[in-house]
This record gives structure tokens, C-alpha cells and sequence, in this order.
């Protein structure tokens, strides 16, 4: 089958027709018609390449080989219905077992993030007998109605509030209500959840679970303060309930240091329950719920048979297994340490030169750059943003935003991003702030400075070409704005 059956433009009028309209593409404006991929790049219907800033659903990079013949091989024997006994199964569990807590022994398997979640949930009431749910705001848990009736970033634009979910404020030390200079930030914020189950208790409620991200993404790329998760399953336990974690976006190794994000607040924290799913697979749809033999073992007793027909299939736990299997042989924690550390550093020299960048935040391959519109407001830069990740574009980067006002721009590239990857976008991105220029002599002796500048880095772009004095720079600025058709900066934007 040929690589493109239609134009872009055709392509683009069909889905305008033929795909609901609020399921959205990246660029809207101008879409990218990307045909294949390898490892972190994209590439167009033109064969142009697109480093891949965002895909943290092709975990270990795109099209991986070793994925792909996993999943060949295994189709190619028996892609089963998930009743019938198979090794594959039990081998996957097996695996992911030895990366968690030893209380973390049993998996319920299923076929996305958002099953998973919805799956937790229903464990999580079954167990605790408890309705009530405690989430963080602007949390997003999945599409589920279940699940978006626990996440705040989609309930507000929609039906509101139920009585049943609690929101907790988001433990964001550079926004939030505590931030950096706090004594103990973490303590402050867990005390945010035990105050909102003492009210619940105060109505007659109780709460059957706490539900995070371990480290919340759509929030805003945030890092949790020291202690946080730990003090809130005191809380959470004593009120009889359970601790969630949503390992969706960051599980797998991605910060590098640990398997799963939840172990970066120490060997003395551990859920009750957690989800899998997006990196999973590498793009193949498979997820997961691990917990407790107890919190399983009540689930078990509602006399209820739990069965997904695809979940836990022999062809999904084939492709889970050679996903691990390229973590480990290609050493992708270690990556994601060296290249995510780098990349923050670059990230962090930016910042001292480009007012815009407020902050830079991360661990491993999952890192946050804020921009605002000055740093002691921290004004969220939300414009500025949304220019900066346009003209990457142009520049064939791939990148977005995230965060409650779409101020941060977001890194979770494919685990196999390269340090001269980071390099290439800390550059462009420097370049892109602060205008590029360059000298260029002519035979006739005449050197012109051309500039091209994004004109208060928002809006518009334009190429300067000045006349250029070695010894006199400050004449160069005082030009008409009009010269020879060509446009010239005001002296205030040729410093």
C-alpha cells in the first residue's frame, strides 16, 4: 500500500467531514500529514523530518524493531480470546511485579489508560465500601464519564462538580498556594487533603480514594514537594481509604532514577493501587492495574466476574514484554538521567537569559519550562507559549503545551532522545527568543546586518536588513523605518 493515498489537503477536507470535530490534531491551523516514524523522528508526506518532543506513548521510540517483530511474531501464532491459558500473561505480570512494591502483586489487564483508571476506581470502592473521591485540580484521569467526573480539567468545562469528589489544591510550588520559600511545602499541602476529609466527615461523607498522577502532567509538569505523598496516605488511610496512583504518564522509567515516579518520594511510600498505560504498549493499546492481594481479594468477593476481552491478550503482553526487554538492553533509564539532565541544564541557561522563561522544573525525560510574562507576577505567558511552540514547528521541532493556563512547555520526548537532540531544541529555542542575526559583506565592501526577529515574540516575524557600521553601531539604528522597500526596526529592537 502506498505511503499516501490522498493529498494532504484532500486528507484534511475528509476528516473535516468524515471525524468528529472535537477530536483535535496538533497544529490546527496547519497540520502535519506524518507518514512514518523511526525512533524520536516524524516524518511528513514530503519526507521531511520532525524531531518528536512529546511522544511519551512511543516509549522507547517509534517503530522499534524489536517491538514490531514482538508483535508480528506472536500474531502470527495466536491472538486469543483472554480465557484460554497462555504463558504470555503470566510471564508480563511476572516482570512487572519484580519493578514494584512486593504488596503490589496482583494485575488486572486491560486496554487503555482510561479502563484502567475507571477499573481503579471501581477496586477502590468495592474495597473501602466508600464513595467519595479526593482528586487534584486540574487533574485529568481519563474519558471515561466515570473519570471525568474526577478530573477537573474536564468537569468544569462541562456538567460542574459532583457532591462525591473533593478537589484538592494542586501542590505547585511555583504557583500554588505554597511555593518554594515555604518551610515545608509538602507537610502544607498534605494538610490541604486531611482539611478537605474532615469537612467531608463534617457532611457524612467518606472517602474511598485519593487519585494523582505521580507527578501531574496536564497541572503543569509539576514535581510533588518532599513528603507530600507520603502524608497524604496517612490521611487518606486513617479516613479508610485508599491511595491511587496514576503512573499513566510517567511510569516505565521515565524519570530515570526509579521504574515509576511514585518512588521518587522514598522506599517509605507505597499506593494502594496503580495504573498503567501509554508507554506501555509503545503505542500498541495496553494498560494495566496493579494492587493489593486484600483490595483484589474484595474485589473478587462481590461475586462479580471482572473480564476484558482484549485485555491481557497473548499478542499486547508479547509486545509488553519486548517493550521491558528494550528498556533494560538499551539502557533507557540511563538515558533518560543523562540526556533529561542535560536538557534541564540547557534548559535552566535559558533562563538566565530570556526573562520570558519563569521556571524550568523535571526529573528524567519529563520536564516543564514556564513561561511568563514577568518573573515576580508570574503571570502566565499563555500567547508567548503557544508563538514559541508555532516557530518550533517551522523548525521542524514537534512540542506543546501544558498547564492550567497552556504557559508550559512540555518535554516527553520517546526515551531514546539524544543529548545532540536537546542541544538542537535548547538551541532553536534560544534562537527563537532572543531573534537571530548575522553579518553578511557584499564585493562592493558594504556589510548589512540581517536580522530576523519575532517581534515581541508574539505575532509576527520580520527580516531587518541594516546597514551595518563597525564604527558607529548606534547610526545603524537611527534609520527611517521605511528604506529601499525594506523594513527597519525602531532603535529600541536593534539592541
Amino acid at each position: 500500500m502506498a505511503l499516501e493515498v490522498f493529498h494532504k489537503d484532500e486528507t484534511l477536507q475528509m476528516r473535516r467531514k468524515l471525524i468528529g470535530q472535537s477530536c483535535r490534531l496538533f497544529f490546527s491551523h496547519d497540520p502535519v500529514k506524518i507518514m512514518r516514524a523511526r525512533g524520536q523522528y516524524l516524518y511528513d508526506e514530503n519526507g521531511m523530518q520532525y524531531l518528536d518532543c512529546i511522544s511519551n506513548v512511543q516509549h522507547v521510540g517509534h517503530c522499534h524493531p524489536s517491538i514490531t517483530q514482538a508483535a508480528a511474531a506472536q500474531m502470527d501464532l495466536l491472538y486469543s480470546n483472554t480465557r484460554f491459558l497462555h504463558d504470555n500473561i503470566v510471564l508480563y505480570a511476572n516482570r512487572l511485579a519484580a519493578t514494584l512494591p512486593k504488596k503490589l502483586c496482583v494485575f488486572y489487564f486491560v486496554n487503555s489508560g482510561s479502563e484502567a483508571n475507571d477499573l481503579a476506581l471501581r477496586l477502590a470502592r468495592q474495597y473501602t465500601r466508600h464513595q467519595d473521591v479526593i482528586v487534584l485540580d486540574y487533574a485529568y484521569h481519563g474519558h471515561l464519564t466515570s473519570l471525568i467526573d474526577i478530573s477537573p480539567y474536564k468537569f468544569r468545562k462541562l456538567e460542574g462538580q459532583k457532591e462525591w469528589v473533593h478537589v484538592a489544591p494542586l501542590p505547585d510550588t511555583y504557583h500554588g498556594i505554597y511555593r518554594e520559600d515555604h518551610l515545608d511545602p509538602g507537610q502544607a499541602y498534605a494538610d490541604t487533603v486531611k482539611s478537605l476529609i474532615e469537612e467531608a466527615h463534617k457532611k457524612g461523607r467518606k472517602i474511598s480514594s485519593f487519585f494523582a498522577e505521580s507527578l501531574p502532567s496536564v497541572g503543569g509538569q509539576i514535581i510533588f514537594p518532599t513528603g507530600y505523598c507520603k502524608r497524604v496516605a496517612e490521611s487518606v488511610h486513617e479516613a479508610g481509604g485508599v491511595y491511587v496512583a496514576d503512573e499513566i504518564q510517567t511510569g516505565f522509567g521515565r524519570v530515570g532514577s526509579h521504574f515509576w515516579a511514585f518512588q521518587l518520594q522514598g522506599e517509605d511510600f507505597c499506593p494502594d493501587i496503580v495504573t498503567v498505560g501509554k508507554p506501555m504498549g509503545n503505542g500498541h493499546p495496553i494498560a494495566c492495574v496493579a494492587t493489593t492481594e486484600e483490595i483484589a481479594d474484595a474485589f473478587t468477593a462481590n461475586g462479580v466476574e471482572y473480564f476484558n476481552t482484549f485485555g491481557g491478550n497473548p499478542v499486547s503482553c508479547a509486545i509488553g514484554l519486548a517493550v521491558l526487554d528494550v528498556i533494560e538492553k538499551e539502557d533507557l533509564r540511563g538515558n533518560a538521567v543523562r540526556v533529561g539532565g542535560h536538557l534541564i541544564q540547557l534548559l535552566l541557561q535559558l533562563q538566565t537569559k530570556h526573562p520570558l522563561v519563569g521556571d524550568v522544573r523535571g526529573v528524567g525525560l519529563f520536564i516543564g519550562m514556564e513561561l511568563v510574562k514577568d518573573r515576580v507576577s508570574r503571570k502566565p505567558a499563555t500567547e508567548e507559549a503557544a508563538h514559541l511552540v508555532r516557530r518550533l514547528k517551522e523548525e521542524r521541532i514537534v512540542i506543546s503545551t501544558d498547564g492550567p493556563w497552556d504557559s508550559v512547555i512540555k518535554f516527553k520526548p520517546p526515551m531514546c532522545f539524544s543529548i545532540e537532540d536537546a542541544e538542537r531544541v535548547s538551541t532553536c529555542i534560544d534562537q527563537i527568543l532572543g531573534g537571530t542575526h548575522i553579518l553578511v559583506a557584499l564585493e562592493s565592501g558594504a556589510v548589512f546586518l540581517v536580522c530576523r526577529v519575532d517581534y515581541e515574540f508574539w505575532r509576527k516575524q520580520e527580516l531587518w536588513v541594516i546597514p551595518y557600521d563597525y564604527n558607529n553601531l548606534h547610526s545603524c539604528c537611527q534609520l527611517p523605518r521605511q528604506s529601499h522597500g525594506l523594513h527597519i526596526s525602531s532603535p529600541d529592537r536593534t539592541k
